[in-house]
């Protein structure tokens, strides 16, 4: 069964989320055993590195697994989703006014995504998609 547009585009929402985070934990562990741990010492350590990779692993695992509920109009897809598109807002906002080039475009299509996520959430088809499904 192929999911109605909003369902695809909130699975593919969190899909692509997810993917990102993933392909940053592995871009993360590929530079931590290249050039080690950088930055303060305060922050930078070989622990704090493992513990950033393993988070960002566990929440883009999370959010792909949010997409494929999503794929197959399963309601508790919404709850985390929407956690998730809440804590992208908070990161890409700030993001979109910073001075860099590539963290201000991050920062757009965090922002684009999440937003349009939360909106495509609360729209009445999938209100009533998800009121008319049961787990």
């Amino acid at each position: 069964m192929i999911p109605s547009r909003p369902f695809f585009a909130l699975g593919v929402i969190a899909g692509l989320e997810g993917l990102g985070l993933l392909v940053y934990a592995m871009f993360d562990a590929v530079e931590g055993i290249r050039i080690g741990a950088t930055g303060p010492a305060e922050v930078s350590s070989v622990p704090a590195l493992i513990l950033q990779i393993a988070i960002l692993g566990a929440f883009g695992a999370g959010l792909v697994l949010v997409g494929t509920g999503w794929m197959r109009v399963r309601r508790w897809a919404r709850a985390p989703f929407l956690l998730a598109q809440l804590i992208a807002l908070v990161i890409g906002a700030p993001l979109v006014s910073a001075v860099g080039g590539v963290e201000r475009i991050a920062g757009i299509i965090i922002t684009l995504l999440a937003a349009t996520g939360v909106v495509l959430v609360f729209t009445p088809a999938v209100t009533r998609s998800l009121a008319e499904h049961s787990d």
